[in-house]
């Protein structure tokens, strides 16, 4: 499984260019549906760029902010983002591939980092793990002993090149008023 899992991390955000080509080509997009795809992506953006303004990545055990909600802010984040690209482009099959794709490479995904985490961080990570869940977020922040007490900074976000989540984002609600656009005229 570790090679599979491997593979799966190694090509996920290459894989996504040839996938979002297809879910362009299904897509029907509307002022209103780019515009609530938008909104929807917003939150998700927001999320990830919260989380990676407190990752440390291989360096520490990353528990506050949004982490002690979730173990995966960034992938939830993801999540939310992909849930916008299928309201914006206004296709259930186009939905439908973002979904499957993101179930499929980032269940994989998440499992492999939990075991890095638990190699690099043992007994912490294994307290954090129990307090805190794999996705879906707790409602109230947990209280994780022996827990870094990082805090946002800018400079971490830029190290973790967000940046480019929103570049991206908004390069795709671009395409998807061009498709609206040249469809309508």
């Amino acid at each position: 499984m570790s090679g599979i899992a491997a593979f799966f991390a190694r090509w996920r955000v290459r894989l996504g260019y040839p996938l979002v080509i297809v879910v362009l080509f299904f897509a029907r997009p509307t002022p209103r549906s780019i515009l609530a795809g938008a909104l929807t992506g917003a939150i998700g953006l927001w999320l990830r760029a919260l989380a990676a303004g407190y990752l440390h990545k291989q360096e520490v055990l990353t528990v506050t902010g949004p982490y002690a909600f979730t173990r995966n802010p960034l992938y939830l984040g993801s999540a939310i983002l992909a849930i916008g690209a299928g309201i914006a482009s206004r296709s259930w099959i186009s939905a439908v591939i973002l979904f499957v794709y993101f179930a499929l490479f980032y269940s994989i995904v998440m499992g492999r980092e939990e075991k890095e985490l638990h190699l690099r961080h043992g007994a912490a990570f294994e307290e954090y793990a129990r307090a805190v869940p794999l996705f879906i977020p707790r409602l109230t922040a947990a209280k994780v002993p022996q827990a870094s007490a990082g805090s946002f900074t800018l400079a971490q976000y830029e190290k973790n090149h967000e940046w480019q989540a929103a570049v991206g984002y908004l390069f795709l609600l671009a395409v998807l008023l061009l498709i609206w656009y040249l469809r309508a005229h």
